[in-house]
């Protein structure tokens, strides 16, 4: 690929829409600020309505937000109509054309920008071979598998070579196992073009398993923009840290605070947590975070709790234990040689204070 890596930056962006039902407007994206550096694969992520989409098709073009600027690559875009962006799509429908075969599919957009045929050909063939459909140019859509119509429409965006390449929600209707596969091909071309990756799911574990960063968003304002590292250890509040995972909540109050842990009580009992970055005092309500994997079932322990479900799921047990502060579920992860509690019986929840998150 030979264009240059292009940066998308979102500077308050607002896109307002009419309620059909209530005749009242709403916003769909509020105030929205984005950084996306050039060359890296980002993923909007977050539950139906959110307002990811709204801010992926901004950024294609094909809405134009109320308030606010987008740029791509230095260049405000507003007023540029969606072919004239430097942007290519990868639809969820795949919108592949029928009546064509995968060549003529994959050398639509060439064709219409008059490149050469020998040009055309060489390169279509060789992005057939990249997205390994190698030796099926002749065949039509309808012979194809849903996966095979997905890499199509991968190899029909990355031939115009792009500044940025948008995906909504591109693996939707796949099966699951092909949707891992897919997501990681993906991956692997991204990262072997170097192009810059604008990517929507509501999928959590897609979007931790291909991104460089992840915006999580909800009611149309981001909740948190971060490498998927940290938004799953270090969530800004209970709804990311719910989105992106499993997570445990219990309601503590700060006793004290040092210089690398604080002291919290909950469930009737006082241990030691990680210190968070933000700011925070004695007499504070916070609620400590703790991941299904982070917490271990023990004789003895820091919380006492009673099992209520005991399963063995191969690569870890699957407990779920009643406490003062309600239910807490744990993953203890490779249980061989351990044994197992069963449900009905007394124990304790034990953790390390790096396995806490104080919110």
């Amino acid at each position: 690929m030979n264009n240059e890596k292009k940066g998308v930056y979102i500077e308050h962006i607002d896109k307002i829409y009419l309620d059909p039902k209530t005749k009242k407007q709403f916003y769909a994206v509020k105030d929205v600020t984005l950084d996306i550096q050039p060359g890296t694969f980002v993923t909007l992520l977050g539950p139906s309505g959110c307002g990811k989409t709204t801010t992926l098709r901004m950024i294609a073009g094909f809405e134009s937000p109320d308030a606010g600027e987008i740029y791509i690559g230095g260049q405000p875009v507003n007023a540029l109509t969606p072919n004239k962006r430097d942007t290519a799509m990868v639809f969820q429908s795949y919108a592949l054309f029928p009546h064509m075969n995968i060549f003529d599919n994959v050398a639509y957009g060439l064709k219409l920008r008059k490149v050469p045929k020998e040009r055309i050909h060489t390169r279509v063939l060789d992005m057939l071979k990249l997205v390994g459909l190698e030796g099926m140019e002749n065949r039509y859509t309808n012979q194809l598998s849903g996966g095979q119509q997905q890499r199509v429409a991968l190899a029909r965006a990355l031939i115009a070579e792009p500044g940025v390449l948008l995906f909504d929600e591109p693996l939707s209707n796949l099966d699951a196992k092909l949707r891992v596969y897919m997501r990681t091909e993906i991956r692997r071309i991204q990262q072997q073009f170097g192009i810059t990756a604008i990517y929507v799911t509501h999928d959590q574990s897609e979007a931790m398993s291909i991104s460089d960063n992840i915006i999580i968003m909800n009611k149309g304002v981001v909740a948190q923009m971060g490498s998927p590292r940290e938004i799953y250890y270090n969530p800004a509040d209970e709804f990311v840290a719910d989105f992106i995972g499993e997570a445990n909540f219990l309601h503590a109050a700060v006793e004290s605070v040092g210089e690398n842990e604080v002291t919290v009580k909950a469930c009737g009992v006082s241990f030691p947590v990680r210190k968070p970055e933000k700011p925070i005092a004695a007499g504070d309500k916070r609620t400590v975070m703790l991941r299904p994997e982070g917490v271990r079932v023990s004789d003895k322990g820091i919380i006492p709790c009673k099992v209520v479900l005991s399963c063995f799921m191969g690569s870890y047990q699957l407990y779920h234990v009643n406490t003062d502060d309600g239910l807490v579920k744990i993953h203890d992860n490779h249980p061989v040689g351990r044994r197992a509690f069963e449900a009905g019986e007394d124990a304790f929840l034990d953790f390390e204070p790096i396995d806490t998150h104080l919110m």
